[in-house]
């Protein structure tokens, strides 16, 4: 759903470009069978244009859930055991880093994994 809010809602300080307002509800099934909803809310310059701003988020969410699938699966993030003070969010900084670079690597063709 987006709702053209610029007749609606004023002033909108930073957001000058600001016409739009959409929200997406993400169902979830949980292990135990239980559904769960999640609302996401997102602004845009965009006029009340729906599928375009629902196009850009599974755009969006396509891009997030590709990287946060590599960090998990060939880096075994969430296994991870580190768990004190800075360590954790360093260690995020340097798996992104190295992803970046091996992304990047074009002389060896071998995937991530190895």
């Amino acid at each position: 759903m987006v709702s053209n809010i610029a007749d609606e809602v004023a002033p909108f300080g930073e957001w000058k470009n600001l016409k739009s307002i959409g929200f997406v509800d993400d169902f979830r099934s949980e292990k135990d069978g239980k559904i769960t909803c999640e609302r996401r809310y997102f602004i845009s310059s965009l006029s009340n244009h729906a599928e375009i701003l629902a196009e850009a988020i599974r755009g969006h969410w396509g891009i997030e859930n590709q990287l946060n699938w590599v960090l998990d699966v060939q880096f075994q993030e969430h296994d991870s055991l580190i768990r004190t003070d800075n360590a954790p969010e360093n260690l995020t900084v340097i798996r992104q880093i190295a992803l970046n670079l091996l992304t990047r690597e074009k002389t060896v063709k071998t995937g991530i994994t190895n």
